[in-house]
């Protein structure tokens, strides 16, 4: 065998061996090919489901959200509905303050400025009117900043 034989040998060698690594590469690219390939079927079964399941949840959501519309609707008529009695209820505990303090005033002026025990305890229904006029006027104003807001439907 002379020197140049010898070289196509040992080419002949290396290329088949090559060709050997090549099919066994190609082999693996398959089997990792057809994984990938049934991955992605899955993940697209997957998609569809996840899809039907959030257009079925956005339509309950949407159904909620108009019921508690209405729910508040209604309770915000209702609630105005009470309004008349707020406002009943401070214009008494101004009154009976009115009278507490013309009171007190009286008693001050004949007792020589001395007060009582009894003038402090009675100052406590005119505290109740003021809380209940307080209340009713945060109450309006709640109510007209709420309904400068946007409604969602």
């Amino acid at each position: 065998m002379s020197w140049g034989e010898i070289a196509a040998l040992i080419a002949a060698v290396a290329f088949a061996v090559l060709a050997v690594f090549l099919v066994l590469a190609v082999r693996k690219a398959t089997k990792i090919l057809d994984e990938v390939s049934k991955i992605a079927e899955e993940a697209n079964n997957s998609i569809s489901v996840i899809t039907k399941d959030v257009d079925h949840l956005a339509i309950e959501v949407e159904g909620l959200l108009n019921k508690t519309n209405t729910l508040m609707d209604d309770l915000n008529g209702k609630i105005s509905k009470t309004d008349p009695l707020f406002t009943a209820i401070g214009d008494i505990g101004v009154t009976v303050s009115d009278v507490n303090q013309s009171t007190r005033n009286l008693a001050g002026s004949i007792a020589g400025g001395k007060t009582s025990k009894k003038n402090k305890k009675s100052s406590t229904m005119s505290n109740l009117g003021r809380t209940a006029a307080s209340m009713n006027r945060r109450r309006k104003e709640q109510k007209a900043a709420k309904d400068t807001d946007i409604t969602i439907y």
